[in-house]
């Protein structure tokens, strides 16, 4: 009896978080299983009066709509630079010692902001050409995606390398394209997102260095001097501080940022 009756309990707990899952796999299983949805007769694509398919139906629209609003973190995370921002500013509280004193979101914010700033010319050219018309009921959502995808894949391309994108089409795999814009847009996100690690590690390897060196001649010094029980970071902190801020280190890593992103 204890045994049923907890086994009710479990079940009961379990049932509002089972239709949650269901509500959040929905939208995945109609994008990727579309071929059994319209087996069922489940209208995805409206139809004109012709008979040939024009334009998703309202509800599908509301659907992918809603989709997108839900993945807005993970694409300003994956679709933009954001990730090197943020790695390479990481790295640079990691350089200087400051785990405590540059607090996460402080660095999370520059990051952001440095974002906004770099992909500023994307969301205005996706804004004019695909929002606003698509608000002004000129042209469908099949068509505003395909415009708002345009520009996005230009830039995520301008920032890929070609063996990343090479590794990802091999790994997905695709044929043999002519031009590297046929590629399918998740194999130009994926190689997108490895591009951005290599590139930020790059960075931040090079903003390590000085540091680095630092921490190497401050540690030598209190050997020397026969101080072992001093830590170098009490030493070293000050001196890298003082490096930073007279070779104005903000400056150069914001110029240093925004310079790599390749012109698309």
């Amino acid at each position: 009896m204890k045994l049923a009756h907890r086994a009710s309990i479990m079940f009961a707990r379990a049932a509002p978080f089972a239709r949650r899952l269901a509500l959040l796999a929905l939208p995945c299983a109609l994008l990727a299983a579309p071929g059994f949805v319209w087996a069922q007769g489940l209208e995805i694509i409206g139809a004109s009066s012709d008979g040939q398919t024009t334009e998703f139906t309202v509800k599908t629209q509301v659907l992918i709509i809603m989709t997108l609003l839900g993945l807005l973190p993970v694409m300003a995370l994956m679709m933009t630079s954001f990730t090197r921002f943020v790695i390479v500013l990481a790295l640079l509280r990691q350089a200087l010692g400051l785990q405590q004193g540059l607090p996460t979101r402080v660095v999370t914010g520059v990051a952001l902001v440095l974002t906004l700033l770099v992909m500023r010319p994307v969301g205005e050219k996706i804004w004019s050409e695909a929002f606003e018309p698509y608000e002004q009921q000129q042209i469908g959502l099949r068509e505003a995606l395909v415009i708002a995808e345009e520009p996005l894949a230009r830039f995520m391309l301008a920032q890929t390398h070609k063996g990343a994108l090479r590794q990802i089409s091999q790994l997905a795999g695709e044929g043999a394209v002519q031009d590297v814009k046929d590629h399918g847009f998740l194999v130009k996100l994926a190689a997108f997102v490895l591009s951005e690690l290599k590139t930020a590690f790059q960075i931040g390897c090079m903003l390590f260095i000085p540091f680095l060196v630092i921490d190497l001649v401050v540690s030598s010094v209190l050997m020397a001097m026969g101080m072992m029980m001093l830590s170098p970071l009490v030493i070293s902190l000050p001196l890298k501080l003082l490096l930073f801020v007279l070779v104005d280190g903000w400056s150069l890593t914001v110029g240093t940022l925004v310079s790599s992103i390749q012109a698309f």
